[in-house]
């Protein structure tokens, strides 16, 4: 609000200062401020997440399979499946980006002569992109949403039991390998509400050749997991949007107001000198300045609502303001307040009752600001009709003279 009435101030004080140069001259010219003309096509929500929102915890289990030195004095080869567990918590930061920790736990079985084994645990740290946010546009109500990640970890192998001579120091056999894996996958995830989430996500971690405390054939080692559970979203999903445009706009019209007060004060200029150049004729009265009606004015405010919301913010609360004062100058006018939602929220019925509780919303403000509430009534329009053809600037109330 602060930045508003500050642009609004910066705004009418350049605009009148060249009117006493205008009263000095015989001929009157409206000077009118040259305005950007933005595509507001391209002006897009930008989201963003406060440190405490859209943390989530996650715990699943499954199978590994690693892929190192595979032998039998026979010749067969044999990969050897066992289980893991898993449990790690992260943040997404927007909707299209997050980071998580992830721990991995298990124990890995391979031929090397012999059969052998060891104990393993594992800590990522993974980048993760949800590529439909990304590609389909933001969605808090998606079904199905693919998240492909990356990452670098950590990973102690230990309790190794074999019989073949492995890695050896001047002390004797290592009794545990500390390795840096590079890792890579993919998460499919299933929204089953607002808190929880259940995925099916694969994981390639490549290691030293050392992973399994066996440094000779092939120079890298690789173990596969593959895993299910559940995601727990911790006060569910949140984000906060933000649209550059809406100052824009706020600024263009701004300038159409010091427009129009300069035409007036340019006529009412014009109007005093014709009747001061006629003195001391007293029948000669300077041409009055007819404002225009008020009842244009609540026309043009509406109150604009974020994702997925019905909450009204500060900056919008405002525009709530405003039109309860001219509520209280306009006594006999009574109003309807409208309310929409965009339609790739979610469903039509969603929509409906999301539509409502933002007309309620702005009714009840406007009744806690002192406006009887028999003079206000509310309709809910939902998605089924979209008043602009950019989907995000449909998330509004407007407000409408009561028939």
């Amino acid at each position: 609000m602060k930045k508003n009435l500050f642009l609004g101030t910066a705004v009418v004080t350049f605009a009148l200062m060249p009117m006493g140069a205008i009263a000095q001259n015989d001929d009157y010219v409206v000077v009118e401020e040259d305005v950007t003309v933005v595509d507001m096509s391209q002006c897009n929500d930008i989201y963003y997440s406060s440190w405490r929102d859209n943390w989530f915890i996650q715990f699943g289990a499954g199978i590994n399979v690693p892929l190192v030195e595979n032998y039998l004095p026979d010749g067969s080869e044999e990969r050897h499946v066992t289980a893991a567990y898993n449990l790690g918590f992260g943040k997404w930061m927007t909707p299209y980006l997050g980071w998580r920790i992830s721990g991995l736990y298990g124990e890995i079985k391979w031929d090397n002569i012999v059969p052998s084994k060891a104990k393993y645990v594992s800590a990522n740290f993974d980048l993760m992109w949800d590529m439909f946010n990304s590609i389909g546009g933001v969605n808090s109500n998606r079904v199905f949403s693919i998240v492909p990640f990356v990452g670098l970890g950590g990973t102690c192998t230990w309790d190794f039991s074999d019989r073949v001579p492995a890695i050896r120091t001047s002390y004797g056999d290592k009794p545990n390998q500390w390795t840096l894996p590079v890792s890579a996958g993919l998460q499919l995830r299933f929204r089953l509400c607002q808190y929880a989430d259940f995925f099916i996500e694969g994981r390639a971690q490549f290691y030293g050749d050392n992973f399994n405390n066996y440094a000779y054939g092939e120079p890298v080692d690789v173990n596969i997991t593959a895993i299910g559970g559940f995601a727990i979203n911790i006060g569910g999903r949140n984000y906060k949007a933000y649209n550059p445009c809406g100052d824009l706009g706020y600024i263009a019209s701004l300038n159409d107001q010091v427009n129009d007060l300069r035409a007036s004060l340019a006529v009412t200029s014009a109007a005093l000198a014709e009747a001061e150049a006629q003195l001391p004729c007293p029948e000669v009265k300077p041409t009055p300045v007819v404002a225009a009606p008020k009842s244009d004015v609540i026309l043009l405010s509406t109150v604009r609502f974020a994702l997925n919301s019905a909450t009204i913010t500060d900056t919008e609360m405002v525009n709530v303001y405003n039109v309860a004062e001219w509520l209280k100058e306009n006594p006999k006018q009574n109003i309807v307040i409208k309310g929409y939602a965009d339609e790739k929220t979610g469903t039509s019925d969603y929509n409906m009752e999301l539509s409502r509780h933002r007309a309620q919303n702005v009714h009840d403000a406007l009744v806690g600001y002192g406006i009887n509430a028999n003079r206000l009534s509310i309709q809910a329009e939902g998605s089924n009709s979209q008043l602009y053809d950019t989907n995000d600037w449909n998330r509004i109330v407007i407000f409408a003279p009561a028939k």
